[in-house]
C-alpha cells in the first residue's frame, strides 16, 4: 500500500483534450495480437477476426472468478499460438491490483455499498447511467455497440454483472470475482475500439499524426443475426478520429468512472443521506482501483468529492461543446426510463424513475437525455410531496435516531421492484457463473429487511414490496452465456 492516484487538479485541459487519443495499450494489443490484420475493403461474412472474437467470449467463461486467473492458460477450440500468448500476457498483467490499493478502504466502501441495498442500485440506474450517456461520443458508441434504445435490459444487466461482483465483499480479493468480470469488461472495450477503426488505436493514431486519413467511412453492414449483429454493426458504423478522438478513449473511460463513484456519493448527498467524508473517500478509493484494473490512467482519477465535481463539470463541458447529429442521448435516455418503468406495478408511480433522475442529476442532464416532458400531475404531485415531507420527517428524526431515513424506505421500495424484474428476473438471469449467483442471492436475501430502521418502518416496506426474503434464486436459472459487446 503506497500514495492514492494523483489528485485532478494537475490535469490541464489540454491533457484532457490529449486523452481523447489515448486508449488502453494493453488490451489493445491484446486484441490486436489475436484479430490480426483486417481484409482489405468490405469484409466478409466468413472474415477470420468473426471466429477470433467468438472464441475469446467463449474462453470469457472460464474466467469465473479471481482465483481462476492465477494460472489460467487459452486452451481449446480454435485457440492458435497468438491468441494464447496474447490472453496469457493479458491476463497475468492486468488482474495485479495497484501498489496504492487500501484494503481497509477497499472493504469500508464495499460494506457502504451493501448496506445500502437495493437503494444502491436505484442510484446507480437513476443517477449514474443517465450521466454516463450525457457525452455524445459516448452515447453514439454505446448506441451502435447494443442498440441501446431497443435492448435496454440487456445492458443494464450487463453493467449490474460487473458491479455487483466488483461491490461485493472480497470481490476484488483472492476469493472474490470482481477482477475477473472487471478484466473481461476492459477486453470488450477494446474489441469495440478494434472493430469501429478496423485495426490498433495505436496504428490509427500513428497514421493520423504522420497525416493520414482521419475519417473511417461508414459500410454497409452484413446481414447476420445475434452477436455478430453488434460486431458488424461497429466495424461499418465509419468513425471520425479527427474530431472524436479514439472511441471508448482514457477521458471517456474516466468520465465513466466517476458516475459510478463520484455520481453514486453526491445522489446520496441529494436524498439527505449522504456519507461521512472518510466513507465518500473510501468509496472513491474503492473505484479508483477498479479504475486501475480496467485500465484507466490514475492522473485522470479523483480522491475527493471536491476533485469529483470539478473534473466531471470540465468533461461536461467539453462533451457538450461539440455535439454530435443525429443525437443518440434522448433515444438512450427514453429506453432506460421506460425499463425502469415498466417495472413499477403501479400506474401512480411509474413516473417516479424519471422525477427521481432529474432530481438526481438535475437540469442540465435531462435536457441532454429529453427528460424535459410534462408528467401526469397526480405522479408528479405525489412524488414531490412524498419526498419534500420524507425529508422534513427524516432531518427531525435523525436529531434521537441518526440512521433513521424514510427516504431511504422509499428509495428501496422503488429498487426493489426494479431489482425484482429486471436485475434478478430468473428467466432473464445475469450473466454471471453460478457460484456468483449464489452470492448474489446470498446478499440479496440479505437486504430483505433494512436493519437501520425500525420494525413498523420495514413492516410498511413489506406491503408495498413482497413479505420474507428477497432472494430470487438465480443460481437455478438457465445455464448463463458468456459476455459480449
Amino acid at each position: 500500500m503506497s500514495h492514492n492516484p494523483a489528485p485532478t487538479h494537475t490535469v490541464s485541459d489540454a491533457d484532457l483534450a490529449g486523452m481523447q487519443h489515448h486508449a488502453d495499450p494493453l488490451a489493445d494489443q491484446t486484441i490486436a495480437d489475436i484479430l490480426g490484420d483486417w481484409p482489405a475493403g468490405d469484409v466478409t461474412a466468413d472474415a477470420p477476426q468473426w471466429a477470433r472474437i467468438e472464441t475469446v467470449n467463449r474462453l470469457f467463461g472460464q474466467w469465473t472468478d479471481n482465483a481462476s486467473l492465477v494460472n489460467w492458460t487459452a486452451q481449446g477450440d480454435g485457440v492458435d499460438d497468438a491468441m494464447a500468448e496474447a490472453l496469457h500476457r493479458y491476463v497475468q498483467t492486468a488482474q495485479v491490483l495497484p501498489p496504492w490499493a487500501d484494503a481497509h478502504k477497499i472493504e469500508r466502501a464495499e460494506k457502504l455499498f451493501m448496506d445500502h441495498g437495493a437503494l444502491s442500485c436505484i442510484l446507480l440506474f437513476c443517477a449514474s447511467l443517465p450521466e454516463c450517456y450525457v457525452i455524445p461520443d459516448l452515447s453514439s458508441v454505446l448506441h451502435t455497440s447494443g442498440q441501446l434504445e431497443q435492448n435496454a435490459e440487456y445492458r443494464i444487466r450487463s453493467t449490474a454483472a460487473m458491479i455487483f461482483p466488483v461491490m461485493m465483499h472480497g470481490g476484488l480479493g483472492q476469493r472474490g470475482a470482481g477482477v475477473a468480470q472487471v478484466l473481461k469488461v476492459r477486453l470488450i472495450h477494446a474489441t469495440i475500439r478494434n472493430l469501429i477503426l478496423h485495426g490498433s488505436p495505436q496504428n490509427a493514431v500513428a497514421q493520423l499524426l504522420a497525416g493520414g486519413v482521419g475519417r473511417i467511412a461508414p459500410q454497409t453492414p452484413l446481414l447476420k443475426g445475434g452477436r455478430q449483429a453488434m460486431f458488424q454493426a461497429l466495424y461499418a458504423r465509419g468513425w471520425n478520429l479527427q474530431g472524436d478522438g479514439l472511441p471508448c478513449n482514457q477521458e471517456e473511460l474516466a468520465y465513466t468512472l466517476l458516475t459510478f463513484g463520484y455520481v453514486f456519493l453526491r445522489s446520496l448527498r441529494r436524498l439527505g443521506i449522504g456519507l461521512p467524508a472518510r466513507d465518500e473517500e473510501a468509496y472513491l478509493h474503492a473505484w479508483n482501483v477498479v479504475g486501475h484494473i480496467l485500465g484507466i490512467d490514475q492522473t485522470l482519477m479523483v480522491n475527493t468529492m471536491d476533485e469529483g465535481e470539478a473534473l466531471m463539470a470540465r468533461m461536461q463541458a467539453r462533451g457538450r461543446a461539440e455535439p454530435v447529429t443525429p443525437d443518440p442521448r434522448p433515444a438512450l435516455g427514453r429506453a432506460l426510463m421506460m425499463t425502469m418503468e415498466n417495472s413499477l406495478p403501479w400506474k401512480i408511480v411509474k413516473p417516479f424513475p424519471e422525477l427521481m433522475t432529474r432530481y438526481l442529476c438535475g437540469r442540465d442532464t435531462a435536457s441532454d437525455l429529453g427528460l424535459t416532458q410534462p408528467v401526469p400531475w397526480p405522479s408528479a404531485l405525489m412524488f414531490w410531496g412524498v419526498l419534500l415531507l420524507a425529508r422534513a420527517i427524516d432531518v427531525v428524526a435523525r436529531m434521537v435516531l441518526p440512521r433513521f431515513s424514510i427516504v431511504r424506505t422509499l428509495t428501496r421500495i422503488l429498487g426493489y421492484h426494479f431489482m425484482s424484474r429486471v436485475l434478478l428476473s430468473q428467466t432473464r438471469p445475469l450473466q454471471l457463473p453460478t457460484e456468483l449467483l449464489n452470492q448474489v442471492d446470498d446478499v440479496v436475501h440479505s437486504w430483505s429487511d433494512d436493519p437501520h430502521a425500525p420494525r413498523w418502518l420495514n413492516r410498511m416496506e413489506d406491503r408495498l414490496t413482497t413479505h420474507g426474503s428477497w432472494s430470487p434464486g438465480l443460481a437455478g436459472s438457465a445455464p448463463q452465456q458468456p459476455a459480449s459487446p
